[in-house]
């Protein structure tokens, strides 16, 4: 390793030439890291200092060769290179335009920071960057013109320099200096002794310089012969790249991964170590070959961003898609993924793939509906794929989702429909989808929703006029509150503005009111010459009978569904009775339990032989009552614990009553909010 520190000017003198290898990501500075570069240079011209460290650059020195242009492969440092790049074509255009300042040598900035004047084809470029970019800042050296609904990073930041340059902001003789006063770190590797990719590891180890996807896409390539590489990113890597929408490739790319992962693991990589589960998966995978892995990540990248993005040539695919991007449906991916890939393999056909889209859209929306906490969904979704039967995919599929009980239950029509008719829809996030999709249902013409806007028929406001407060009763005040945010008082239109709060046949006979619109919404609405509780009330049965077709409950026989229940057993039913305990120790037990209840409406709470467990997907916390206190038994490894007070006990190991390797005690209430803080911690590990 060679490091030598200089300027930019040093580095790109001579007959060079800087690659960007095809597994680094594209250019991604943006105008403020510009403006950050741009003011550092100003503060440093006006402070009179003599330098500013900016970074440093690690290459790779390609084989010498006796003539020609000297190689370097660079595997960190791309953005500041390139920047300073593009702050010189725009010194340089600027003097061209405008030959009356000679104070800087805009030929000098060509043939000796720009290119290798004497070469020829890609060698005559100083740095060759990747794909578009190469062609991009090639027009750019050229001074070729480019299309003007080109979109590129590369031209947006050097209109910015080529901006503040025209500013005069500093002379010309100012900024060339200040350019040269930018202090790099140079750091050139032996290709025969250096090991590149763990030194592009520990460059990058705080994951904020590059992506996940930056991260897994170098890891993945970096290794490869370069004729393997080359093959692997232009078949398999840059075409799955190009399914992503520029704008947002990398945060959608990293999500990708994780997803990916989840669905291969049935396990969630946490946020943030996304890379880090990627080179275990990579290790312990079934592929033989990072091209056979590639391929297998190009493939899944085509259902992923099919669905993230709404493409399909089938339209009610591509409704089904529309419904989940709507929903926010981002845990159900894994799974999803898999079901594509199982549709495409011929294991489901497509109508399967579609019914099997609109349980999970159901599932989400009625448990959504139902209040039902969400926190678990991505556990569910996570491990699904272990519950469905290649030979029995329906059936399996259907009789997960039917089995599922307390927190991850899938809402049957009763529960479904008591609480779609009640719900504060209006405050809902899904609120425009949900009258969207009742709107649409079964119409040929289905309407846009963003061009209506949400009208409440009995208005919000709490001083209603006298004909409403006639219309709705004595009671006026209960039936508004009760009511005034449910499916049953809610509909669409493009005139609410105009209808306000305007009483309700004013509304009705306006123009462009109730009698005269074309929405489905409007139809029970129009019957009536009043609205009160009873027409609320009958409005939201018809739209929850609606609803639940909508969104389908799961159906299957018993004898279907008979094979995927467990046989029951007969169980010793245990209580708070089967517990030992005192006066004492249940006033504890009671104020403790309370306090863990309310931590979510997920906890379950079940009495076991010799404790009390609480759960989300398994126990967090464990109670057994003792003569004088309680024990409390906390799933978690104690080198994890925030333990300030001191109360925790390690007993790992040791084979106590209870799950996990905390050990609390509680003698006395007002050790009750040390406690939780304790408990607290076990529930957020398995919430997270």
């Amino acid at each position: 390793m060679d490091a030598r520190k200089g300027n930019i000017y040093e580095i790109l003198n001579g007959n060079k030439q800087f690659l960007i290898p095809v597994y680094q990501r594209f250019y991604s500075w943006d105008v403020d890291q510009c403006k950050r570069l741009w003011n550092d240079i100003a503060t440093m011209q006006k402070k009179g200092k003599s330098g500013h460290f900016v970074g440093s650059i690690v290459n790779i020195a390609e084989q010498a060769m006796p003539t020609g242009v000297q190689k370097y492969m660079i595997i960190d440092g791309q953005q500041r290179m390139t920047t300073l790049t593009l702050l010189l074509l725009a010194l340089r255009d600027y003097v061209l335009d405008h030959p009356e300042d000679t104070s800087v040598n805009a030929h000098r900035i060509d043939g000796m920071l720009l290119k290798n004047e004497y070469e020829s084809g890609d060698e005559r470029y100083k740095i060759l960057l990747t794909e578009t970019d190469r062609e991009i800042l090639i027009r750019l050296v050229e001074r070729k013109p480019i299309h003007p609904d080109t979109r590129s990073r590369l031209l947006d930041n050097y209109r910015f320099f080529a901006g503040k340059i025209a500013d005069k902001e500093l002379t010309l003789t100012e900024i060339w200096n200040s350019i040269g006063k930018l202090q790099i770190v140079n750091i050139t590797l032996d290709r025969e002794v250096d090991d590149a990719q763990a030194i592009f590891e520990s460059l990058n180890s705080t994951g904020k310089e590059l992506s996940e996807s930056d991260l897994i896409r170098n890891y993945v390539l970096m290794g490869l012969e370069p004729s393997e590489q080359s093959f692997v990113y232009e078949h398999l890597w840059r075409p799955m790249e190009q399914l992503f929408v520029y704008e947002t490739q990398s945060t959608v790319m990293d999500a990708f991964f994780r997803h990916y992962l989840t669905m291969k693991t049935a396990r969630i990589p946490k946020q943030g170590r996304v890379y880090e589960e990627f080179k275990r998966y990579h290790l312990n995978c079934e592929f033989s070959t990072i091209r056979e892995l590639c391929q297998d990540l190009f493939k899944f990248a085509k259902y992923y961003t099919d669905i993230v993005f709404k493409r399909s040539h089938d339209i009610d695919l591509k409704r089904r898609y529309e419904d989940i991007v709507d929903l926010r449906m981002e845990v159900s991916y894994p799974f999803l993924m898999k079901v594509h890939n199982d549709c495409k393999e011929g294991v489901i056909t497509d109508a399967e793939l579609k019914e099997i889209l609109n349980l999970c859209i159901s599932y989400v929306l009625r448990r959504g509906i139902c209040d039902i906490p969400t926190n678990s969904l991505n556990k569910t979704f996570a491990t699904f794929k272990n519950a469905v039967r290649p030979d029995d995919y329906m059936n399996s599929v259907k009789a997960f989702f039917i089995l599922q009980d307390t927190y991850k239950e899938f809402p049957d029509d009763d529960k479904f429909a008591a609480a779609f008719v009640s719900r504060d829809i209006y405050n809902m996030r899904a609120r425009n989808y949900i009258l969207s999709r009742l709107e649409n249902y079964q119409n040929k013409a289905p309407i846009v929703v963003e061009n209506y806007t949400i009208e409440h028929i009995m208005p919000q406001n709490k001083n209603l006029s006298a004909e409403w407060q006639k219309d709705l009763g004595s009671n006026w005040r209960e039936v508004q509150k009760k009511y005034v945010n449910t499916i049953g008082n809610l509909t669409l239109t493009a005139y609410n503005s105009e209808m306000s709060d305007r009483p309700f046949m004013e509304k009705m006979n306006m123009t462009g009111g109730f009698k005269e619109s074309a929405l489905r919404l409007n139809k029970y609405v129009i019957c009536f010459s009043e609205w009160n509780e009873e027409h609320i009330q009958e409005r939201a049965k018809k739209l929850a009978e609606k609803a639940e077709k909508i969104w389908p409950y799961p159906e299957l026989t018993d004898a279907e569904l008979a094979p995927y229940q467990s046989e029951a057993k007969p169980t010793q039913k245990y209580s708070l009775e089967t517990y030992d305990t005192n006066a004492f120790t249940r006033m504890l037990f009671e104020s403790l339990d309370k306090r863990i209840m309310n931590l979510s409406p997920a906890v379950k709470k079940e009495y076991k032989k010799l404790y009390v467990a609480y759960k989300l997907d398994t126990n967090f916390v464990d109670i057994v009552f003792q003569k004088q206190r309680l024990r409390i038994s906390i799933n978690m490894k104690f080198s994890d614990v925030n333990d300030p007070d001191g109360i925790c006990r390690d007993i790992t190991g040791l084979g106590l009553w209870g799950n996990g390797d905390v050990e609390v005690f509680m003698e006395h209430q007002d050790e009750l909010d040390k406690v939780m803080g304790i408990v607290e911690q076990s529930y957020n590990a398995q919430a997270d």
